[in-house]
């Protein structure tokens, strides 16, 4: 990696990290597809996900007074059953499926009865929603849409929503780690210097974020989630389809 090549990664870090600190996700979105551009996929997994447990642990421990624990055990044993499930089959879909259930599933879980909204203090729905979202994870490489939409169903204020969205991601990123970086390919590579700077930088933009957070309302916080989740799974939704429909454009 040339000096230029680590710079421009380390602004993206602390951008998306800085994105992710104020909402609680979308940052993982936008990283995940520089680091695909630039690298491997066994690397920019494994390298996504050192960001991203760093990134996610410094938000946790700024937040600790605002986390609520119990949906984040029932999360991760959603999580652990998923790993376990994928760890014995090892399965990877196409890129153009993966995207399209990416940005799919958080728009269904809007269309959802009023009655069956997402609710992070329910048993049931927070074992559902950690196995789907720890397959999306594998498949590909980030769950913060559905997972926000997930704890916006609940009644926690945004501090509680990053805060404990935050646990849940630095455990969920850590099975990633181990998924890529040993189940599935025992050949990923990173530069040291990398994983520093993709540390440092997360950190950092995580740190910038706080005070912008203090400064919005509830109100504010959940009218600009939910309009990021729109963007984000409409494009993913667009952008599937497209990978799904070029083959057969290219073929006319």
């Amino acid at each position: 990696m040339t000096p230029l090549m680590i710079a421009v990664l380390a602004l993206s870090m602390v951008g998306t990290a800085f994105l992710s600190g104020l909402f609680g996700m979308a940052g993982g979105l936008v990283l995940i597809g520089v680091l695909l551009a630039l690298m491997p996929l066994p690397t920019a997994m494994v390298l996504h996900a050192i960001t991203q447990i760093a990134s996610n642990g410094w938000r946790a421990f700024l937040w600790r007074s605002h986390i609520s624990w119990r949906p984040v055990a029932v999360y991760v044993s959603g999580c652990l059953l998923t790993l376990a499930v994928w760890s014995i089959a090892r399965y990877v879909p196409d890129k153009p499926v993966a995207l399209l259930l990416l940005g799919a599933t958080p728009l269904m879980a809007r269309l959802t009865p009023r009655n069956l909204k997402p609710n992070p203090d329910s048993l049931l729905q927070g074992l559902f929603y950690g196995s789907t979202c720890m397959g999306l994870m594998l498949m590909t490489g980030v769950s913060g849409p559905l997972m926000h939409v997930f704890f916006l169903g609940g009644k926690f204020d945004r501090r509680s929503v990053v805060a404990t969205k935050a646990a849940c991601q630095v455990a969920s990123h850590f099975m990633k780690l181990i998924y890529f970086g040993g189940i599935i390919s025992q050949a990923a590579t990173l530069d040291v210097r990398l994983a520093v700077v993709g540390v440092a930088a997360s950190v950092l933009g995580t740190t910038l974020a706080r005070r912008l957070l203090e400064a919005m309302s509830d109100h504010q916080f959940r009218t600009w989630a939910n309009r990021l989740i729109t963007t984000v799974a409409g494009y993913y939704v667009l952008y599937g389809a497209w990978l799904l429909l070029l083959p057969r454009l290219q073929i006319r």
